[in-house]
């Protein structure tokens, strides 16, 4: 397992490793000693078909850490740095995860994730370090300005949330009051 920093500080890609023979494969997803001071305690899986967007979501109150892997097909994974006391506030940070590539993605509180489904069938599996909290929760518009060109198309399977979300200036707006 290789932990590689990325341009946007605390953002780690992880590269997994992955062991096949003629049975199938084996895979190491996640090794505690290489996050001893982070305390995932809410795991979840979402099945997602291909071009399905979730996304851009963050919690302001009770901020999450999230470790993002994926079991089955491939997703474009997306986040965006909004710590506003960061030198990469605004910044925007894409990355394939795939079955196949074996990469995961650790993302710091503060960041907006999302991410785009590639194939007919993708599987994610991703940690927290707290719990959900509907009332501490913030969609980012998938289409604003600072992410619109990141995503592979331009037309998308979406929640309601999800086509709702606010933009990043009001987004700053909002948590200044």
């Amino acid at each position: 397992m290789k932990i590689i920093k990325t341009n946007l500080n605390g953002l780690k890609i992880i590269k997994d490793k992955r062991y096949t023979d003629k049975r199938g494969y084996f895979r190491e997803i996640f090794k505690k000693k290489f996050f001893n001071k982070k305390k995932f305690i809410f795991w979840c899986m979402s099945n997602s078909k291909k071009n399905v967007l979730r996304g851009m979501h963050l919690q302001k109150i009770n901020a999450q850490e999230k470790f993002i892997s994926v079991i089955k097909g491939s997703i474009l994974d997306v986040v965006i740095d909004l710590r506003k006391k960061s030198k990469t506030c605004g910044k925007v940070f894409k990355i394939v995860l795939s079955d196949k590539n074996c990469k995961s993605l650790f993302i710091p509180s503060g960041f907006a994730h999302g991410f785009c489904g590639l194939e007919k069938e993708n599987i994610i599996f991703y940690g927290n370090t707290n719990y959900r909290s509907k009332k501490s929760e913030v969609c980012i518009s998938w289409k604003d300005k600072r992410i619109k060109s990141r995503w592979p198309k331009k037309k998308f399977i979406l929640s309601k949330k999800d086509s709702m979300g606010v933009s990043y200036e009001e987004f700053f707006k909002k948590i200044k009051k």
